[in-house]
Formats: C-alpha cells, sequence, structure tokens
C-alpha cells in the first residue's frame, strides 16, 4: 500500500534495534517482490557511550531528585535520548518510502514529515512549533477525537472513534480531524483536553524547537475540524531528555476484602499481623484503602454485599526477590485464617516482579552521535540545531504573550452554590516520569476568571490531599483558557515503579472534577 500509493511512513517502531527492523522490512518487501526504500535512524543509544560521556562531566542527574546516576555495574538497562526530526526530514528528501526511527520525541515524526513537505529551515521557529502543537494533539490517538474526554457525554458516539488527521499548512498552522464517517468528534474541547496532557509550563521543550504552547489559538471550522493556529517558536534547549532505565527493587502484592461493618479497625488487625510476620525482615510494606468510603448510612443503603464491600491492598518491597515472592504469599494466606471476620482475597498469591526504576535525566544535544543510513546504505551525520538555548535561558517563569492582559474579565457574582468542579472545568492528567500533570480548562472568559482565582496551589492541594506536602508548579494558558499544574514527586519512581494504584494519573484530572468548590451559580453547566 505504501509503494502502490506513493505514502511516506515515518516509524518509532525501531525500539532497541532499529537496523533489525529496517531488514527486516526489506526482507518483506523482497519476499513480496517489492523493494521499499527504507532509511535507518539511530544514536538515541547511549548505553555503551555513558561512561565517556560521564568522563566528560555529564553526571547524568535525576531530574527529579537531582542526584547523580549511580555507577554500579549492572544498575542502568538501556539508556535513550529523545532524538528531534531533522533525520528524518533528510530522509524523505532523499526519496525514502519507510523511515525507522528508534527514540524520538513523539512530535518528532509529525515535524520531520512537514518540514520535508514545506521545504523549512532549521530556524523556522514558527512553523516548526506549529507542527509540534499538531504533533502533540495527535501523538495519543483518539485522545483527540473524544477518548479520554471529561466530557464524553457531548461525544454521540464513542464506539471506535476515528483515528486522528493533522492537515499542516506552510505556516505551521494545522487543521486537526479525522477520518470521514468514524466515530468520535474533533472540538475545540477534545483538542484543548490534549494540549494541556502531560505537559509542564508554557514553554514546550523540543529537540528541534521550542513551542509556546500558551500561543496556541483554536478555532472551530465546522464539525470535526479545528484550526490550530498563531504558534510561537522560539530555539531549543542545548539539551535533550535521556530516558534510563535502571535496576528496581522486587515487589508483590495481594488484595484482600473489607466488608461491612467495622472496616477501620478490620484493616488495623490485619495490618499490625502482617508487619508483625515481616518484623525482622528488609521488606516494605505499604497498606492502602480502595474504594469510597463506607459509613453506617451507605452499609444500611447497600442494595448487595459487592456495595457494601472496600479493598485493601498491601504491597511488599525489597531488594531481596525471595522475601516478596513465595513467603509473601504464604505468610498472608495464613494470616487469612486468623485474622478479621469475613476476609478473602481477590487472587491468589504470584510470584514476585522487578519493579523497574526509571530515571529520567539530560544530555547535551552536542553530545548526541545521530546517524541517518540512507536507502542506498550511505551514512549522513545530522547535526545539532544551529542555535540553542541553555535550559537557563528557557525556564517557565515566562512572560505573558501581548494580547493576555486584554483577554482578562471578571466573573458574574451573586448568589454562589456548592457543587463537584467538574460542573465548572474540564480537566485531563497524566504522567511525567516521577510527576504528574492535571490541566484544567473552561469554556468561557467568565468561568476562566473564575478558575483562575479559585484555583492557587494552596487550594489544590486542599482539595487533592494527596499532594498537600508535594511541590507544585502553576502555570496559566489564557489563550485556551487553562490552568495547569504539574505535581512533583506524587508518582515516585515513575509509572513502572510507583505504589500508587493510578500509577499514570490518568484518573487525577476526575477526581479533583468530583470535588466540591463554592461557585458563582451562573457559571454551572448542565451536568448532562
Amino acid at each position: 500500500l505504501v509503494l502502490e500509493r506513493g505514502i511516506k511512513l515515518v516509524v518509532n517502531a525501531g525500539g532497541l534495534n532499529p537496523h533489525g527492523l529496517s531488514s527486516a522490512l526489506r526482507q518483506l518487501g523482497s519476499a513480496m517482490h517489492l523493494e521499499p526504500r527504507v532509511a535507518t535512524l539511530t544514536g538515541d543509544d547511549l548505553r555503551q557511550r555513558l561512561e565517556s560521556l560521564r568522563s566528560s562531566n555529564a553526571d547524568f542527574r535525576h531530574l527529579g531528585s537531582g542526584a547523580p546516576l549511580p555507577e554500579t555495574e549492572g544498575f542502568v538497562h538501556t539508556a535513550n535520548a529523545y532524538l528531534g526530526a531533522w533525520g528524518i526530514r533528510q530522509a524523505l528528501a532523499e526519496g525514502t518510502d519507510i523511515v525507522v526511527c528508534p527514540r524520538v520525541t513523539d512530535a518528532s515524526l509529525v515535524v520531520g514529515a512537514a518540514a520535508w513537505w514545506h521545504g523549512w529551515e532549521r530556524d523556522d521557529w514558527n512553523a516548526l512549533a506549529g507542527a509540534v502543537a499538531a504533533g502533540h494533539v495527535i501523538e495519543c490517538g483518539a485522545q483527540v477525537t473524544g477518548g479520554n474526554y471529561s466530557s464524553f457525554r457531548e461525544v454521540t458516539d464513542l464506539s471506535r472513534p476515528g483515528f486522528p488527521i493533522a492537515e499542516i499548512s506552510q505556516d505551521g498552522s494545522s487543521v486537526i480531524t479525522k477520518h470521514p464517517g468514524s466515530a468520535g468528534a474533533v472540538s475545540v474541547g477534545t483538542v484543548t483536553t490534549q494540549l494541556v496532557y502531560e505537559v509542564g509550563g508554557p514553554r514546550y521543550l523540543n529537540p528541534d524547537v521550542t513551542t509556546r504552547l500558551d500561543s496556541i489559538e483554536l478555532e472551530q471550522l465546522e464539525s470535526d475540524r479545528v484550526r490550530l493556529h498563531g504558534v510561537v517558536g522560539e530555539p531549543p534547549p542545548d539539551t535533550t531528555k535521556v530516558a534510563i532505565t535502571c535496576k528496581g527493587r522486587y515487589r508483590n502484592e495481594m488484595i484482600f476484602a473489607l466488608v461491612g461493618l467495622e472496616i477501620d479497625a478490620k484493616q488495623a488487625l490485619f495490618e499490625a499481623a502482617t508487619r508483625a510476620a515481616f518484623e525482622n525482615q528488609p521488606v516494605d510494606l505499604e497498606f492502602q484503602r480502595l474504594g469510597a468510603p463506607l459509613s453506617a448510612a451507605t452499609i444500611e443503603a447497600a442494595r448487595n454485599q459487592n456495595e457494601a464491600s472496600q479493598l485493601l491492598r498491601v504491597i511488599a518491597s525489597s531488594d531481596d526477590e525471595a522475601l516478596v515472592s513465595r513467603a509473601f504469599g504464604a505468610a498472608l494466606i495464613e494470616l487469612a485464617l486468623s485474622s478479621y471476620p469475613g476476609l478473602f482475597a481477590l487472587d491468589l498469591p504470584g510470584p514476585a516482579s522487578e519493579a523497574t526504576g526509571y530515571w529520567p535525566t539530560l544530555v547535551n544535544q552536542s553530545d548526541l552521535e545521530v546517524r541517518l543510513t540512507h536507502p542506498d546504505d550511505r551514512v549522513e551525520v545530522i547535526s545539532p540545531p544551529p542555535q540553542m538555548l541553555p535550559a537557563s535561558q528557557l525556564d517557565q517563569g515566562v512572560r505573558a504573550l501581548s494580547g493576555d492582559t486584554e483577554r482578562a474579565v471578571s466573573f458574574p457574582e451573586g448568589n454562589t452554590v456548592r457543587a463537584p468542579l467538574g460542573r465548572v472545568a474540564d480537566a485531563r492528567s497524566g504522567d511525567k516520569g516521577s510527576d504528574a500533570n492535571v490541566g484544567l480548562w473552561t469554556r468561557s472568559d467568565e468561568a476562566y476568571a473564575w478558575l483562575r482565582q479559585e484555583l492557587s496551589v494552596e487550594r489544590l492541594k486542599e482539595l487533592l490531599p494527596e499532594a498537600a506536602s508535594l511541590p507544585i508548579e502553576r502555570y496559566e494558558l489564557p489563550r485556551l483558557r487553562a490552568v495547569n499544574f504539574v505535581i512533583r514527586g506524587l508518582l515516585a519512581g515513575g509509572a513502572v515503579a510507583t505504589l500508587r494504584f493510578d500509577r499514570q494519573a490518568k484518573a487525577l484530572g476526575e477526581f479533583l472534577r468530583s470535588r466540591s468548590v463554592t461557585v458563582p451559580q451562573a457559571l454551572l453547566r448542565d451536568p448532562g
């Protein structure tokens, strides 16, 4: 299909062996009597270069804790830098049919194709930034066509939302749409929600350009067509992110039911007995209660046993696999017959697993050795961008763009009511390594004026008790009527290693929207 229709295919499916995938594609083509032109991008894999880079003053400090990367033998499993788009652009310029990429930023797939198609130069910052924004919008597929959307009841058909399409113009502006006839929807709402997903401050850093999220304008052109324009770009940082996976601790867990009366006392009894069983062993235990709080009233109103139940999650972590494998399950099953009434487990004990560690860090772009292997086996060196700025100059304490202050309006006074925050604002949340982000946005300037005043960092900590002791950063995106929060350390260890039930903070935004606030009645939206 690629060759028949002249389609250019760019994929970041190369994993740890991009040349292997390219070879497999050529073999597949040969078996079909086809000759696809396949190019391969490499240079992200830093496993064999860590020591030499250390000697040149790269200590790979953890972006969260600031600790230097341990030099323990066997600690690092993988180390991959996020590459940019220019290798993709160069491959397509040579007539390549398929470009196989290793670790690149998600947006780079879109930026590289757009830069090739429109003939952009490396310092066409605004155009490149527009493509980054479009790439960020479509990178999670159906999340911009109605999936994971807090106002999902507005979408008529969510049976199988269509995949998104970005139509990118010469100036970097784009129209976000989807396949005709497919389910789902593309609206200012679905696009805004994706724009505030897994981001930090107004400056969205990519290896090729820094995109000012606070410059983005959205316009609904017609059904399922949203124009994204006005994007401002700045030179990229002189560093790029490196994702290191490393040796983690061993972990096991079991879940037990707590039913009916005296739930707190039942948990306390089981927790004390479990801690006593592991008292003299190097095992860390954590107990988490899952489910809505139970009271005498809710238990009496329960229509069946399930509605009078909560879950107790017991997690054990250790550097010794044996202690949290068979021994852990055996200890808890023994306790099951001598603990609180009605105790039962949701599943049988299982083996321990290694919770692979995640170590986000940075490397200088000038230290990368990015290579593009063309279909004829020529190897091209992809140089860093011609202009880069030190990260210190790209901090997120940015000035508001021209025009933002002019949009400031007041919210209506008058009757106020207690209502869920979600009656005023939409939200989407996600993970950024050990951190979580939650972005909220509104439909009107008046509602946004209220949101800006209501949602301070201190107020967020009141609404999200689990974040009360953590550092939180707050950013405003007036053109999107959005406020974004980054909660540092909420997902300690990252999605793979965190002990949180919601490992990627996917539902944090929905929990926040369910919290009760005092709001002007005139701002409330119909709950549907």
